[in-house]
């Protein structure tokens, strides 16, 4: 992993983005994914960016938390596999963390990084959902200040035991799920007015756009060569996308 990393820098990449099925759950002898992303920025000096991709929280380590706290190059976004607010409806998914403690992990890393950013996944419909148990996704939304929801109507997968569990009418499955992604379009919309005056290091990409530490979408103002990090103002935005001045 290490020397791939090498020869994309040597290759002029500025980011690279560690990716997986549950990349929280990487384990190599003794070292984890905490211990993984100290020992490629400090073996890869050059690397300008290390990103996480989708993450458990109950499985971020000690190491993982203190390299968010302390390297800057580690960016400040996390996008969290949380899938629903309710704790019942977490239990029938076989999740591990409770809706408390999404919401202290998300109170503990902004302790340590005051300029984190949130995004999440969410399940809507999940068989047995009632409103009150879909309200509490809505909640959680909120208490964890979220920015960014990847949300998904709940589909049944044959022989799994959601498939053989009472199943919602799919009127109601997309319904929600589209109170979700409302509620979610709101939450980034709140935080790009924020961002506004902000001073933010884009990263530039092909198509005249880049992302901020915090990956939000920037459209800049004139084309600009890909791969070059530039400090920039947030003048606007158009309720998906930062617009640079």
């Amino acid at each position: 992993m290490i020397a791939q990393a090498r020869r994309l820098v040597a290759r002029g990449y500025r980011e690279i983005v560690l990716t997986g099925v549950d990349i929280t759950g990487y384990a190599s002898g003794d070292l984890r994914l905490g211990a993984l992303v100290k020992h490629l920025l400090k073996e890869i000096p050059a690397l300008a960016r290390l990103r996480l991709s989708s993450i458990d929280s109950v499985e971020a380590d000690r190491d993982l938390l203190d390299a968010l706290a302390n390297e800057p190059r580690l960016m400040p976004h996390l996008h969290l596999s949380l899938q629903h607010g309710d704790d019942l409806i977490l239990k029938r998914m076989k999740r591990r963390h409770t809706a408390a403690s999404a919401i202290t992990f998300c109170a503990q890393v902004r302790r340590l990084r005051p300029d984190v950013a949130f995004g999440a996944d969410f399940i809507a419909g999940f068989p047995t959902e009632t409103e009150d148990m879909f309200a509490r996704s809505l909640d959680l939304v909120d208490e964890c200040a979220l920015t960014q929801l990847h949300v998904f109507p709940f589909s049944a997968r044959p022989g799994t035991p959601a498939a053989r569990m009472p199943q919602l009418d799919r009127v109601i499955v997309k319904e929600r799920a589209q109170r979700l992604r409302e509620k979610g379009e709101a939450a980034l919309a709140r935080h790009l007015d924020r961002e506004i005056g902000a001073r933010r290091a884009v990263l530039t990409e092909r198509g005249g756009v880049g992302h901020t530490e915090q990956f939000m979408p920037v459209r800049l103002a004139s084309p600009i060569e890909p791969g070059r990090i530039l400090d920039l103002t947030m003048a606007a935005h158009d309720g998906r996308q930062l617009l640079a001045a």
